[in-house]
């Protein structure tokens, strides 16, 4: 097997200080998410999601976040898939942003709420119809006996709904992530990582640096 202990690089794109550090989160990770587009970084939006099943095992996934604001941060998914039946079971939820590139992670946990189904649905009609439609074909995290199963049912449905607007599935849903702890995690040289953790204090935010 390939040996990979000895791959390993320095990390010194620049620190991160506590001086610098706004009262509010959401502002830095609006600041780095505008950084990591700027840099043309494939997927900026892309997070991995991580929820628990009823056994207690830990499952991660990558999804693109779709929106973010003082409520929370969004995605839609279909919710008879395993990341939505797990949240059913158990709302708890971390997200990361890996942005490799720059040296940075952010890291996000709380719980979900479900979003309304007036959000649902205008966020589904803003997505090309291609992908509308898509949301029809796949019964997510269910077991298909070939890729040609999927084609075929989005070659039927296509032109079943060429003429027309394409109907929100009933199946189809998002999530909020209602914001308890943001970590943020500056590369270091020497493995002498900065990280800062954000936790909820009443209507505000209590930050403490954390050793790498």
């Amino acid at each position: 097997m390939m040996d990979v202990a000895d791959l390993r690089r320095e990390y010194c794109r620049g620190g991160l200080h506590r001086a610098d550090l706004p009262a509010d989160p959401l502002a830095l990770f609006e600041k780095w998410l505008a950084q990591a587009c700027e840099a043309k970084l494939t997927d900026p939006t892309a997070m991995v999601v991580a929820t628990v099943d009823a056994n207690g095992q830990p499952w991660q996934r990558t999804v693109l976040l779709k929106h973010y604001d003082a409520q929370g941060m969004v995605f839609y998914t279909n919710m008879g898939s395993r990341k939505a039946q797990q949240l059913e079971g158990n709302p708890r939820i971390s997200l990361l942003f890996p942005w490799h590139t720059l040296d940075r992670q952010v890291h996000v946990t709380g719980r979900v709420e479900k979003m309304s189904t007036f959000e649902v649905m205008k966020y589904f009609h803003s997505r090309p119809k291609d992908s509308q439609i898509a949301a029809w074909v796949s019964k997510q995290s269910t077991r298909i006996s070939a890729r040609g199963v999927l084609e075929a049912k989005f070659l039927e449905l296509k032109q079943k709904f060429a003429n027309g607007e394409v109907p929100l599935p009933s199946f189809w849903g998002g999530f909020r992530v209602v914001i308890e702890t943001v970590e943020f995690w500056q590369g270091g040289e020497h493995r002498l990582h900065d990280r800062f953790y954000y936790t909820r204090a009443g209507d505000g935010w209590h930050i403490e640096r954390l050793a790498p």
